[in-house]
């Protein structure tokens, strides 16, 4: 019996490579596991010929496909998966032509048989065919599509949009490699959940509860859009201005660090996470794929007043720069003696008295209490030169970071010219916003965070795809 089993064995594993003969004399290959055709610098002549699949080639050929990381955590034993290569360049053709759902990717590539050649599916052979193989049974289903969509791993989308920041800067003169992106921007996006209770015309009487768990999604949470970060300026008449109202919905937000380029704004880092999350929790991820990404810090760096926390200012002051960051809450700013001493109103530096690490959104942070220089740590007899009415009960009291960057946040000239002209910069940030939302990001037809996470990391890819064809002079083929 073994004599049966075992040659049957060894042919699953040593399958010739199936050719289809052509037209034109040539050998169409349709193996199932033929190398990706995105890697090849020229399609055959009968895939060529067809302009379909001959843009999606041009458009795609920025990225390093063979270079693409494998999948490290499939099942084994266990059927081997299929590529993700052929279904990354589809989600990228999905976006950037718009199509509204995974079954209008399906039907768009039944459409166009050499195209599903040129993504590199596994195809199903068929001699009789046109083309070599049965492009309904090639190509994968609407549930396969979102199946995959929801698993894609991390490094594998991470990968596609370091390659594309590195070709970019690559692609500049040598002498601006070293002070490429030295100056970002960062900001966060919210993204709406598709449930039900999203919806103002549906009936949903637990909507704004945060303890009902819409079913249409377990991962989002509920959070508030429209909320400015900043106190209103009273207007000229010394009234205070209508605040914008806060809308509460279920979703998840999404944080991007971006810089300039002679060609468009580019996404250097991007983190998503469900819209609870306070917004200085993506600050250090951001900022750890920028590193990864550049192999340095960059010097100087723009936000909103969301990340008005001294652990921004340290990080950029010890990188060599600034971060331009409005107050978020201007009140009387603080004074403080040249060696760093907080002041009080009378202008006396404040004595420390202990310090304390605090809990915040990130690592701990450690911050120092002082108290009034007339009663601690002894008492001097001198009354209050302002006559503060602290003093009768221990004078005044203040709380601050110990980092330097607590300090710069209040002693920053925030109406110097470098600053004006470095916070001019926030305005690369909205770009991108306004890419990404012609793009679908603030309205995703996925449920689960990990689809929301990989449809929003292929959002900024094609972003930065369209860059590099802008720098390539080839802008987008596909529409071309």
């Amino acid at each position: 019996m073994l004599d049966r089993i075992i040659p049957n064995i060894l042919r699953r594993f040593k399958r010739p490579v199936a050719t289809v003969p052509v037209s034109d004399g040539a050998l169409l290959p349709t193996h199932p596991r033929r190398p990706c055709p995105l890697s090849m610098p020229d399609l055959p002549p009968i895939i060529a010929a067809d302009p379909t699949a001959a843009a999606a080639h041009q458009w795609l050929a920025p990225i390093p496909w063979h270079a693409l990381p494998p999948l490290s955590d499939r099942p084994r034993p266990g059927p081997r998966p299929a590529p993700r290569a052929p279904f990354l360049a589809a989600f990228l053709l999905k976006l950037d032509l718009q199509l509204p759902s995974m079954g209008h990717l399906r039907r768009y590539l039944l459409r166009h048989p050499a195209l599903v050649w040129t993504l590199g599916f596994p195809l199903r052979p068929d001699p009789a065919a046109p083309l070599g193989f049965d492009v309904a049974a090639s190509v994968p289903s609407r549930r396969q599509f979102a199946r995959v969509l929801r698993t894609l791993p991390t490094p594998m989308l991470d990968f596609l949009r370091m390659a594309l920041v590195r070709r970019i800067r690559d692609a500049l003169p040598p002498d601006h490699h070293a002070t490429f992106a030295d100056t970002i921007a960062g900001d966060t996006k919210h993204i709406l959940a598709w449930v039900k209770e999203n919806n103002p015309n549906r009936f949903a009487p637990d909507r704004a509860k945060k303890q009902v768990q819409p079913p249409g999604d377990p991962d989002c949470r509920l959070g508030v859009k429209r909320r400015s970060n900043q106190q209103p300026t009273p207007t000229t008449d010394g009234q205070s201005p209508t605040q914008s109202k806060a809308e509460a919905y279920w979703g998840y937000a999404s944080g991007i660090v971006v810089t300039r380029t002679p060609f468009g704004s580019i996404v250097l880092a991007e983190h998503t996470q469900p819209i609870n999350a306070g917004d200085m929790t993506y600050f250090d991820p951001l900022m750890a794929q920028v590193e990864q990404t550049l192999g340095r810090r960059p010097r100087n760096g723009v936000w909103d007043a969301a990340f008005d926390s001294q652990r921004v200012y340290t990080y950029f002051h010890t990188a060599g720069g600034m971060a331009a960051v409005p107050v978020r809450k201007p009140n009387q700013p603080r004074q403080f003696s040249p060696d760093g001493v907080p002041l009080c109103a009378a202008g006396l530096a404040m004595p420390q008295q202990f310090t304390y690490a605090m809990n915040t959104n990130g690592p701990p942070q450690e911050r120092a209490r002082h108290r009034c220089p007339l009663l601690y740590p002894t008492a001097t007899g001198e009354p209050c030169p302002t006559n503060d009415k602290h003093f009768a009960t221990g004078g005044c009291v203040t709380t601050i970071g110990t980092q330097v960057g607590a300090t710069l946040r209040w002693t920053i000239d925030r109406g110097s010219a470098a600053y004006k002209a470095l916070y001019r910069e926030r305005a690369l940030v909205e770009q991108i916003n306004s890419q990404a939302y012609a793009l679908g990001i603030e309205w995703p037809k996925l449920r689960r965070q990990s689809a929301v996470t990989a449809w929003t990391s292929l959002i900024y890819v094609v972003i930065n795809l369209r860059v590099v064809h802008r720098q390539q002079g080839t802008h987008d083929p596909i529409h071309d």
